[in-house]
């Protein structure tokens, strides 16, 4: 495949999400003649280039891994000031543009993706050029506002109506599981195809792209026609908060469950639990009924989802990509960075808050952040520390002391007990945990 079209579209970031999401999509969509990329990492950016601009993307499906060839992109290091410039005028070009970088926290980290793209759109909207989104890809719900705010922070007062004209940031869900494998012997036994010859990495992305996205709303201007994305594959919410919480409080967390109980289980990855259908059980009653109950509760009427049929059919269709076993996702991977995972407001305790606000006891997640805890600190369930010794620094000091945070210490620490008994029975019996 070639590109074709007229279109340009700029990511920032070249992971697994920019290259195995939006860059694939837009080069499938057949929609652009330009790809553009902005990445720091300085061996990233010399393979890309010794590659002639193309890379390569493993997509797992139900029955096979395939290969899919993507480029030319144009690939630019924002570390440098003449690349900097490229940037800035791919942006004034682009009528699509994305964020994947690991946090919001990154859009002002050395690299200024917030300053480029505000003289990239100042250069757009000087020249009247075409109009844009901006797809804030960052697992946070409020990654657009965020990134738009310090977009905006940028631009004089004089121009910030023009650029507000040109520009519309939107909130998404990527519901897409993907990583970046980086142990050449497991590529190689996989038979998996490195991001470009001799890479020490390959990209694995599942095939999954049903993306939800904010609308897109821009000011009616007479003899303007109406703005039409070229990625067509994602879909538009006009609201899209019950469908991040669903995201966070129902696929994220039961990920989360997984890797935390599977760990202590002795499984190395998430599709191995296709042969623990006892765990597979217990992670699949906590995402129906203490995730699917309480956000059904919360958003009963706003979407099929938010039902019980909805909500059961989006169950089962995350349990079997998730345990699929082309995707070959490791525990290890999806158990990554229990400090942010048991955040006051993260997938694991914010699914216990979820679930007491709406009168549901979630016995089952607090079983996995009891389980995250003991990664976070093995002697924590072979010792008398206190949950709240762990998470305080977590949540601060001041929240500790809240009677919801009161409340979720305490199922953490029933949890503590019923997990300790788990592990001492060999691991039977978990459906009674």
């Amino acid at each position: 495949m070639a590109l074709t079209g007229h279109r340009t579209f700029v990511g920032f970031g070249f992971g697994a999400i920019q290259a195995g999401l939006f860059l694939y999509e837009a080069f499938r969509s057949g929609g652009f003649a330009r790809l553009v990329v902005g990445e720091v990492a300085p061996d990233s950016v010399d393979a890309l280039r010794r590659n002639a601009g193309c890379y390569a993307v493993n997509v797992a499906h139900a029955d096979r891994v395939e290969t899919a060839r993507v480029g030319p992109v144009q690939i630019e290091n924002p570390a440098s000031p003449r690349e900097i410039a490229r940037l800035e005028i791919a942006v004034a070009e682009a009528e699509e543009i994305s964020t994947a970088v690991p946090s919001v926290l990154h859009y002002a980290a050395p690299g200024n993706i917030h300053r480029i793209l505000a003289q990239g759109l100042r250069k757009k909207a000087a020249a009247g050029g075409p109009r844009a989104v901006v797809y804030a890809a960052e697992n946070h719900n409020h990654a657009a506002e965020i990134l738009e705010a310090a977009v905006l922070d940028e631009i004089p007062a004089a121009e910030k109506a023009l650029v507000r004209a040109r520009v519309c940031f939107l909130n998404t869900v990527i519901g897409k599981m993907s990583g970046v494998l980086s142990d050449a012997l497991e590529i190689e036994a996989r038979q998996l195809a490195a991001v470009t010859p001799n890479s020490s990495r390959a990209f694995l992305v599942e095939a999954f792209n049903h993306i939800l996205i904010s609308q897109v709303c821009f000011p009616k201007v007479v003899g303007e026609p109406r703005f039409q994305r070229g990625i067509t594959a994602f879909v538009e919410k006009e609201d899209l908060l019950p469908f991040e919480e669903a995201k966070l409080y129902g696929h994220n967390a039961t990920h989360a469950l997984a890797a935390y109980l599977g760990s202590l289980r002795g499984l190395e990855r998430i599709a191995d639990l296709r042969q623990t259908p006892d765990l597979l059980g217990f992670i699949r009653a906590a995402f129906l009924q203490e995730s699917g109950e309480s956000l059904i509760r919360k958003h009963a009427g706003k979407d099929r989802l938010f039902t019980p049929e909805g909500y059961r059919e989006y169950a089962d269709d995350l349990l079997e990509r998730m345990t699929n076993p082309h995707l070959q996702d490791s525990v290890e991977r999806v158990g990554r960075d229990p400090h942010r995972k048991l955040g006051w407001d993260d997938r694991l305790v914010g699914t216990l808050r979820l679930a007491l606000q709406q009168n549901v006891v979630p016995r089952r997640y607090a079983l996995g952040a009891a389980a995250a805890l003991a990664t976070l600190e093995p002697a924590f369930l072979k010792t008398e520390i206190p949950a709240r010794a762990l998470l305080a620094p977590l949540w601060g000091h001041e929240a500790v002391e809240t009677k919801d945070a009161q409340q979720v210490l305490h199922l953490i620490e029933e949890a503590k007990h019923r997990l300790k008994q788990w592990c001492d029975s060999g691991f039977k019996e978990i459906g009674r945990q």
